[in-house]
């Protein structure tokens, strides 16, 4: 995937373009929150920005909400710029991490606040707060003040007071940061559904991998203030970028090289840690002779008793972890060289081909599909 940092994606402009930034930086006294971030967003699409904390996306969000002004650059939604409009004039909305609930309220009251300060009229209120309510399953709860709810309940009031007035972007910070995580993920596919129902575009905040894999289209991963690599879920896990975005994504495994045979449809990679070169099936843009870092996801690495038959991509250790997790064994394996490899094995798999114990024999392998080519 390309580095996004300077120019926007190559479909940036087309029809479905909804939210445009472009060379966006927030500067406070000496720190750089934000630097140089473009990235557009298609119409009806849900976004994720992706990253730990301090690296810039919950700043860039609030300039999205007007809460924050670019020191330059600019932002676009649907056509025109609303770089310096003031957020009570930009068709958006913002769910905040705490939900902001007034305590002293019911939920219908909370809900129609936003609608009662735009001097709306009554009857359109209460159509719309109920109408709002109904889709988030809550217009049971209407006459309950916001202590009386769950955790999950009150999200889902925070977001039909954020639906009501019927923004042209919603803006989600941490949405499910304040729920356990059984309701969490139960909940992350009721909003996707809800979304998909209403057709907002969305834009949200996130430091939970799971979660943006989850809710997310597409996703940007964000570090020390700029984007490393945007995708959907699936482009950033298989084809990471750089070792902080195969790290950063889930687990993986690094084995550091030299290569040693460059073709078009294939590239031989010598790594000080294993005694066989690892052969990878696709040709890379690197040099040869270069230093590159070669990704394995754990869920990609056989672990058996056997010597595998094949030249490639194998290698000897010892079992030094293994934990059940239920449908899947995490098995750790320490290889001769004394690099420690993660391998994640189905249940099903270890029921037909039976487990190895700590301290046994172990031989781990992957396919040359499975295998991706950093870098940097």
């Amino acid at each position: 995937m390309s580095d996004n940092r300077l120019t926007p994606p190559a479909w940036a402009g087309d029809a479905d373009e909804f939210v445009r930034v472009e060379e966006v930086v927030k500067i406070y006294g000496d720190v750089v929150a934000v630097k140089s971030v473009s990235m557009s967003v298609r119409r009806h699409e849900i976004f994720a920005l992706l990253g730990s904390s301090g690296c810039g996306k919950s700043t860039l969000l609030r300039m999205l909400a007007g809460f924050e002004e670019p020191t330059s650059g600019r932002i676009y939604l649907d056509g025109e710029d609303i770089t310096n409009l003031p957020p009570h004039r930009r068709p958006v909305n913002m769910m905040f991490q705490s939900y902001a609930l007034f305590p002293h309220m019911t939920v219908e009251a909370n809900v129609a606040f936003g609608l009662k300060q735009e001097g709306v009229p009554r009857n359109e209120i209460h159509e719309r707060v109920f109408e709002a309510l109904d889709l988030v399953q809550m217009a049971g709860f209407a006459r309950r003040k916001p202590h009386q709810l769950s955790g999950g309940q009150q999200q889902r009031v925070a977001l039909a007071r954020s639906l009501v007035k019927r923004p042209k972007l919603l803006l989600l910070d941490e949405p499910m940061s304040a729920l356990d995580k059984q309701i969490r993920e139960k909940t992350q596919i009721e909003l996707v559904k809800i979304l998909d129902r209403v057709g907002v575009t969305c834009i949200m905040v996130t430091h939970d991998q799971e979660e943006a894999m989850t809710m997310a289209n597409r996703l940007a991963v964000m570090t020390d203030g700029h984007i490393v690599q945007c995708g959907t879920p699936q482009e950033v896990y298989d084809f990471p970028n750089s070792r902080f975005v195969a790290g950063f994504i889930g687990s993986t495994n690094l084995f550091t090289g030299t290569i040693v045979v460059d073709e078009p449809d294939h590239v031989l990679i010598e790594s000080e840690g294993l005694s066989r070169p690892l052969y990878v099936n696709h040709g890379v843009s690197e040099p040869l002779g270069m230093e590159v870092h070669v990704s394995v996801r754990p869920e990609h690495i056989r672990v058996t008793a056997e010597q595998p038959s094949g030249e490639h991509n194998w290698a000897h250790g010892m079992v030094s972890h293994m934990a059940w997790m239920g449908s899947y064994v995490r098995y750790q394996i320490r290889l001769d060289s004394g690099q420690t490899v993660d391998a994640a094995v189905p249940s099903l798999v270890l029921e037909q081909q039976g487990a190895l114990g700590v301290d046994e024999e172990a031989y781990i392998s992957w396919s040359s599909d499975n295998a991706a080519v950093l870098a940097s």
